[in-house]
């Protein structure tokens, strides 16, 4: 039997049209073959950013409630478990190559994509090991990703934006129609943006699902004491037509930070609602599992000095949200980011967005396919106006360089992809000073 690692290596090659390959066809033939058709109540979540932050919040309160949880994320910072979490936990190897073969029997000759295998896998384990609730967060778009041969008893469409304009499309509109495809008749989708595109606004009205829209069917309210509260009051819904209204009230505020965060767990809580028929939950359990969610490289500000932040966000609508979490902390005589970015995603929007936000940028490569070089960078940023630039071999020189240049009373963003940040998360050798990367 194949170790964890030398399956990786083999899905990473193993489909012949590439590592992204749209369409349901092949991985919901195999889903059929190996009868992967879970008893317990899915949640589909979408978005062009949020995705991770909900599926956190979402797994961890129904775990504080007592319910056993699967969640699928992507991508993994560290290792490939991260994807595939048993209580918010990642599984073991064990788990996940036993899963390989059982795909591996039942495909026959249908070729499937890395993504393809993560998916059936995470589910074809949460029914083994019997979950209440299973989570799967989309990996690119919805309509045609492989998550999507999933029904999701309540979809959540956190947020919609422009990435990955080649497979989704150049206008919001088109990825909206991307994003709507994991609606399902008759069940209720959560929208954490107000003012959703028209043309998933149109979709949900085609395929009769109950749409909740942040501000007309949810809302939240920040309060003093560091607390907020949560209504649920949906208006036009035929699903909740009974004049449903909830209160949850002195609601800690969420452990993950960023001010966006709250518009995050505001849409992680009107899908809980949506289920509170079948899984109930209670508020005490709301409170533990927004004080306990974890999900690293989500603008994480680590403790010590010099204030520093991991944020894996990687295009404008992800900037535009870390610009407005930095300008609520606390001064910093020096701003220093450690930035880089692969060569397909909008960098140009990126540095437009942040460039205010910094004094000096080091650059860095990333040494991937469709990485950049540090010179292509610094290109980059010149071209946005800024002077104080410099560049390094690795992000990890970058990295260390930037403490080394720093006071207590300095502050350091390391940003622009998971790539950028998991660099810096594996250092064996943490900058002196700074106890909180240790």
């Amino acid at each position: 039997m194949k170790t964890l690692t030398e399956w990786l290596t083999h899905l990473e090659t193993a489909h012949s049209n590439g590592p992204i390959d749209m369409g349901l066809e092949r991985v919901g033939e195999v889903k059929r073959r190996m009868s992967l058709n879970p008893a317990c109540p899915i949640i589909v979540v979408a978005g062009t950013n949020g995705k991770g932050s909900v599926c956190a919040f979402l797994t961890h309160i129904y775990k504080e409630a007592g319910f056993k949880t699967g969640t699928l994320t992507s991508p993994h910072l560290l290792r490939y478990n991260e994807r595939i979490a048993l209580n918010g936990e990642p599984v073991s190897d064990g788990l996940i190559t036993a899963s390989f073969e059982r795909i591996e029997a039942a495909r026959g000759d249908i070729s499937l994509t890395y993504f393809e295998f993560n998916t059936l896998a995470a589910v074809d384990i949460f029914i083994r090991e019997q979950v209440d609730i299973i989570i799967l967060e989309v990996g690119l778009g919805g309509r045609l990703d492989a998550v999507n041969v999933f029904d999701g008893d309540v979809a959540v469409v956190t947020s919609v934006d422009l990435d990955h304009q080649a497979f989704l499309g150049d206008t919001v509109e088109q990825v909206g129609y991307e994003k709507a495809g994991i609606f399902r008749s008759s069940r209720p989708a959560v929208i954490g943006q107000n003012l959703p595109p028209q043309s998933l606004v149109e979709h949900a009205r085609q395929t009769n699902t109950d749409l909740l829209i942040a501000k007309r069917d949810f809302d939240f309210v920040k309060l003093e004491n560091q607390q907020w509260s949560f209504r649920f009051h949906p208006e036009s819904s035929s699903l909740f037509s009974d004049g449903l209204k909830r209160n949850r009230n002195a609601l800690p505020m969420p452990a993950l930070r960023g001010g966006y965060q709250l518009h995050n767990a505001a849409a992680a809580l009107a899908a809980v609602e949506c289920l509170n028929g079948r899984l109930p939950i209670d508020v005490g359990a709301i409170k533990r599992g927004l004080l306990g969610a974890e999900n690293p490289g989500r603008f994480q500000v680590l403790p010590g000095r010099p204030i520093t932040v991991w944020d894996v966000g990687h295009n404008p609508h992800a900037a535009r949200a870390m610009r407005q979490s930095l300008i609520g902390l606390p001064f910093a005589q020096k701003r220093t980011a450690v930035f880089s970015m692969l060569s397909d995603k909008d960098i140009d929007g990126v540095i437009d967005i942040l460039k205010d936000q910094f004094d000096i940028w080091y650059a860095a490569p990333l040494h991937l396919p469709r990485g950049m070089s540090a010179e292509e960078i610094a290109a980059k940023l010149e071209a946005h106006g800024i002077g104080e630039i410099r560049t390094f071999a690795s992000v990890a020189d970058a990295y260390h360089a930037a403490f080394a240049d720093s006071t207590e009373n300095d502050r350091i963003a390391v940003f622009g992809s998971f790539h950028t940040v998991a660099e810096v998360m594996t250092l064996s050798e943490k900058p002196t000073g700074h106890h909180a990367a240790q």
